[in-house]
């Protein structure tokens, strides 16, 4: 995982260079919601809090790291990053891999708070520090 200024993203694809975008995830298939996952990072800086586990944003395995969105209300909602309008598939539960890749008890830690996949339905450019509101607020 590497953090990157911007990123293009594809309706149907998801972000260009992005292991699911080349179907090279481990857990690539067609038709999969691997598009774009999100996580908070009050749920990373919580980790530390209650459960002593430390976790760097990029060992979540997710795409983008938000602030201030309730990610779990996203689903079956469209919401727009920066340009780049989403759409909330399902919650993006932890996952054995991620444990094995990481810290035992992670999983249990993240669980109902592991963060959101989600479809892009309109492509293009989404860059770092980029609003997140939801696509009918405009």
């Amino acid at each position: 995982m590497q953090s990157v200024a911007a990123i293009a993203a594809e309706a149907g694809r998801g972000l260009l260079g992005d292991r699911y975008y080349q179907a090279a995830g481990t857990f690539s298939k067609p038709g999969q919601d691997n598009e774009v996952t999100l996580i908070e990072s009050e749920t990373i800086e919580a980790l530390e809090r209650e459960c002593r586990i430390r976790f760097a944003p990029g060992d979540s395995r997710r795409n983008l790291v938000t602030r201030g969105v309730a990610l779990n209300h996203q689903v079956g909602r469209d919401f727009l990053v920066g340009g780049v309008r989403l759409r909330g598939i399902r919650l993006c539960e932890p996952c054995g891999h991620l444990e094995k890749l990481t810290v035992n008890g992670v999983r249990d830690a993240l669980r109902h708070r592991g963060g959101l996949r989600a479809a892009v339905v309109t492509g293009g450019t989404i860059r770092v520090g980029d609003p997140i509101v939801p696509a009918g607020s405009l």
